[in-house]
């Protein structure tokens, strides 16, 4: 069996559990820190008072007549957001946790599907929930309440209070194996599912990554992820259950300021994130005259590292200095990280881990760790999962299987969807992936993406995208399988930037030109197969999902510049 080295092994089993712990361990620690409206004051709540509040909101809810009733929590991420979220979740029904950037007729569609009884709003949000209801009746779904998030600020919540003892004997009892989280995949209203997760889901992931990853009761983390996501609540749970501080980013232009005034310690976070705060680094060392040292110093710092000696914070103390001087620890997950940007963070002393899963697996499958890493890899199955892959081929890649606490109960109300994913006890993930012989899981691509041509042969876009992203003024690529009689040619859908030295000031024409002259050399390597027939450029970025994936199906030619 493997062994972990962190300390802790509470097997939780429902979120309640969570809180408790926490409150009972932690409870005088300062839990969170955010600021008032006009960014002059800080609020800090310990955990004993964001106990005291989930109580308080869960009687005012249930006051409402909401016990056991589907609850949406729809915001941007605050410390009122996640008083919602748990105390509906822990004291009153099902919470239903919407993205607040989604266009009016998804939400509304949204509503319908997990027939919503009440919202809870942030007021920030333009959005006219009467109307939106009114809407939603038409289709037979009646919302009984519409709260906006101020009836429980904190001037408030003493009005709360007074009803815990009320109905705090009408608080839900829990059982960990009901559904009561809803989590919509990402997609359109056409194509996302809802996931039906448990408590237990979600305390196992929990449980589990407290084996893995190192984190502590006097790290203060950022919260930048959207909550309503998997992988974003999942972080903060996990540094909550740690006792950890979380504070709220106010915005993503005040990072950098934020990451130093707070003295952020770690985060979890998307790949988009860590390289952004690479690629400054680089970007004002080359400025400054700096990336040679700061090159050579990398090559000091590994020839160290080999013989046990471990100098890279006070090497890179500048590069340390200007992320805030106490950052230690990134986890990455939602996509795959630029491996060149993971040595970077690595290098500079900042421990950068990938993780792996889905929305239906509560999210975390699999994940690195300080002491089980291997470049390519997402690390080895969280304990208590099991992997597997399914019809491998002969280079081993087939789709991955899981089985574990995590797996979610299937899709609401989609039994067709369910027969797809759920095969003879495993849950199919819909990646294609291998596992080496010390189990170490190579993610190769998603099955759904992969083009298959006239010939049989599978080809893997994500594979290739990686070698594109190496070409320096490529910010974004996709590869898509464009038809061509009655088979296939792959085309390339380039994003450049317009100030990277390599195209700066060119004409389209020209920058059309060195894009197809560098495929080209790319395509050169490949067998014949694999190679790219056309290079669509364009300025503008791709659309993306709210963890920055790349929404392919978007993705047109129509959209490139024509020279």
């Amino acid at each position: 069996m493997r062994k972990y080295k962190c300390k802790y092994d509470i097997e939780f089993q429902d979120l309640k559990e969570i809180m408790d712990f926490v409150a009972d361990k932690y409870g005088d620690n300062v839990g969170f820190i955010y600021k008032n409206e006009d960014k002059t004051q800080k609020i800090e709540i310990t955990y004993n008072k964001f106990r005291e509040d989930l109580d308080a909101l869960g009687a005012y809810l249930i006051s409402k007549g909401l016990k056991d009733k589907r609850i949406v929590v729809i915001g941007p991420n605050s410390y009122h957001w996640l008083v919602a979220y748990y105390a509906t979740v822990i004291n009153v029904g099902v919470v239903v946790p919407l993205d607040k950037g989604l266009p009016e007729e998804e939400i509304i569609n949204s509503l319908i599907k997990c027939k919503a009884d009440a919202i809870i709003y942030d007021e920030s949000l333009e959005m006219d929930f009467e109307k939106i209801a009114a809407e939603v009746k038409k289709s037979g779904v009646n919302i009984s309440e519409l709260i906006p998030m101020s009836d429980f600020s904190q001037e408030k919540m003493p009005e709360h209070v007074a009803l815990i003892d009320k109905f705090k004997s009408e608080f839900k009892v829990i059982d960990k194996h009901a559904v009561d989280i809803i989590l919509f995949t990402s997609g359109t209203s056409a194509t996302a599912k809802a996931a039906q997760l448990t408590q237990r889901n979600i305390a196992s992931t929990i449980a589990a990554m407290r084996k893995v990853e190192p984190i502590y009761e006097d790290d203060v983390e950022m919260i930048l992820l959207p909550l309503h996501h998997a992988f974003g609540n999942q972080g903060v749970l996990m540094f909550i259950s740690n006792g950890a501080t979380n504070v709220f980013c106010s915005g993503l232009k005040y990072v950098q300021k934020e990451l130093k005034e707070y003295g952020v310690t770690a985060f979890f976070c998307v790949p988009l994130i860590i390289e952004s705060m690479i690629n400054k680094v680089l970007k004002t060392a080359e400025k400054e005259g700096k990336l040679a040292k700061l090159e050579t110093g990398r090559k000091i710092s590994k020839a160290l590292m080999k013989v046990g000696i471990d100098v890279r914070r006070k090497l890179f103390k500048d590069v340390i200095d200007g992320l805030g001087s106490k950052l230690r620890f990134l986890i990455s997950g939602a996509a795959a990280l630029d491996p060149k940007i993971l040595d970077y963070a690595t290098d500079f002393g900042i421990l950068t881990v990938q993780g792996y899963g889905l929305t239906e697996t509560a999210p975390t499958i699999a994940s690195e760790s300080y002491f089980y890493r291997k470049p390519g890899s997402v690390g080895h199955a969280m304990p208590g999962v099991e992997v597997m892959i399914n019809n491998p081929d002969e280079d081993g890649i087939g789709e991955l299987y899981a089985k574990g606490p995590n797996i979610m109960k299937g899709y609401l109300d989609d039994d067709d969807a369910n027969r797809e994913v759920f095969v003879n006890g495993w849950f199919n993930t819909g990646d294609l992936a291998r596992i080496d012989e010390e189990e170490y899981i190579f993610l190769t691509g998603r099955k759904k993406n992969v083009i298959v041509l006239k010939n049989g042969k599978n080809i893997y876009p994500e594979e290739i995208e990686s070698l594109i992203d190496e070409i320096p003024y490529v910010a974004e690529n996709v590869i898509m399988g464009e038809e061509e009689g009655d088979d296939y040619r792959l085309v390339a859908h380039i994003v450049f930037d317009s100030e990277a030295p390599e195209v700066k000031g060119k004409s389209v024409a020209e920058i059309q030109a060195i894009a197809d002259a560098d495929i080209e050399k790319i395509s050169a390597e490949m067998p014949s197969y694999k190679r790219i027939k056309q290079v669509y450029i364009r300025k503008e970025p791709f659309e993306k999902t709210t963890t920055q994936k790349i929404k392919r199906r978007t993705v047109k030619a129509d959209d490139a510049l024509k020279a």
